[in-house]
């Protein structure tokens, strides 16, 4: 059986420096907020060339705390795609913001010519998503929030280590989120985010907000380390267990994206052949391929006898966020103005790809798929 996705191998090659790690961790006396957390930040900013960030409880904390720090209310817009994850949306909403929804291109990222037709006087900020591992075409983005006075916030949950010009994603707006689950470039054994950001008053923000809004930086703020709100702030952290976990396997990022971006390599020499769309890399960018996602009409079939030869997929994300019944009656869009959104749902999945996948495996899936598809 080959899996979608699986950690398995990935633990089984770590699991003795993983157990050291947790056992010196909590002999350390400390649950939250200690060494391994601190040396966790340092390491993490240091790989992605940001000047100043924290970490959080996840990639969903992430995005909802660099919302508050922006001060996006009810009333304000954000726009952003609907072919993405679902708390892209659910932190706008938690924020009382409502969302202004726009279409994505042939790579399945945010369409930049159609940005400027939605934006409104209530337009506060954006939130470009650089899907499967591809960066959006940040040049053009950050062009538009200038001009309109508009605050950015990269969803980097799916793109860590991912380039536009040469420059990481997360460098580029002001804020930048990124996720730790299981499944990611970076996956801890639980949940776990980050924020980065250029502006040293903005990191400031995000380090109260997401400790109950506790001032733990200012030695000239009388309530300074004491348990005393100063501003508004949530609970949202990562434990010592988990920061000792990314930081064994932080420095291994470089080498399981270079595998990562073998197999689908060799996928695409595979299957370039068939009629499948097979995700291509943009100018200008570096894809660290999170996810190989491919479109075929006759998608449900090819997955029901992909089944039968005993490999499974994913299909990330068969329903887009404006219609679900959570949010699709929260926010209006014209008519036809999803259309690639909502056509690329109907016929996406993704094949296996992890760094523990074996190359003999990606053979048989590819084989197996020339059969059915032709």
């Amino acid at each position: 059986m080959i899996k979608a996705w699986s950690y398995k191998d990935e633990y089984k090659e770590l699991r003795t420096k993983i157990l050291n790690s947790i056992d010196k961790s909590i002999k350390s006396g400390k649950i939250f907020f200690g060494n391994e957390l601190t040396k966790f930040e340092k390491l993490f900013l240091k790989k992605n060339n940001s000047k100043y960030g924290v970490a959080v409880g996840s990639g969903t904390d992430a995005l909802y705390i660099s919302l508050l720090a922006l001060n996006i209310r009810s009333g304000d817009e954000v726009i952003t795609v609907s072919n993405s994850a679902i708390p892209t949306v659910s932190a706008i909403n938690s924020c009382g913001a409502k969302v202004k929804f726009v279409d994505v291109g042939e790579d399945y990222l945010i369409d930049t010519s159609k940005i400027e037709n939605i934006i409104t006087k209530k337009t506060k900020a954006i939130i470009p998503v650089h899907l499967y591992g591809q960066a959006c075409n940040m040049e053009k983005i950050i062009k538009i929030s200038k001009k309109y006075n508009l605050k950015v916030i990269e969803d980097c949950a799916q793109a860590q280590g991912a380039k536009f010009k040469n420059k990481f994603v997360g460098s580029f707006g002001d804020l930048g989120c990124f996720s730790f689950y299981p499944t990611k470039i970076l996956g801890a054994y639980g949940d776990g985010g980050f924020i980065t950001t250029s502006s040293k008053d903005l990191y400031h923000k995000i380090n109260k907000i997401r400790f109950y809004g506790i001032e733990n930086n200012n030695k000239k703020n009388k309530f300074n380390n004491k348990y005393y709100a100063n501003i508004h702030g949530i609970n949202s952290r990562i434990s010592e267990l988990q920061a000792s976990i990314l930081n064994l396997k932080l420095p291994k990022v470089n080498t399981w994206i270079s595998k990562r971006r073998r197999l689908a390599k060799l996928y695409y020499k595979e299957l370039k052949k068939t009629n499948l769309k097979l995700p291509s890399e943009n100018k200008n960018c570096k894809h660290v391929f999170h996810l190989y996602v491919v479109y075929h009409p006759n998608r449900d079939l090819i997955i029901k006898n992909l089944k039968k030869n005993n490999i499974n997929v994913n299909i990330n994300y068969p329903y887009p966020i404006h219609k679900m019944k959570a949010y699709k009656n929260l926010y209006s869009y014209k008519a036809n103005s999803l259309k690639y959104t909502e056509n690329y749902s109907k016929g996406i999945f993704s094949l296996p790809l992890y760094p523990k996948l074996k190359f003999k495996d990606i053979l048989k899936i590819s084989k197996v798929l020339q059969k059915i598809v032709k």
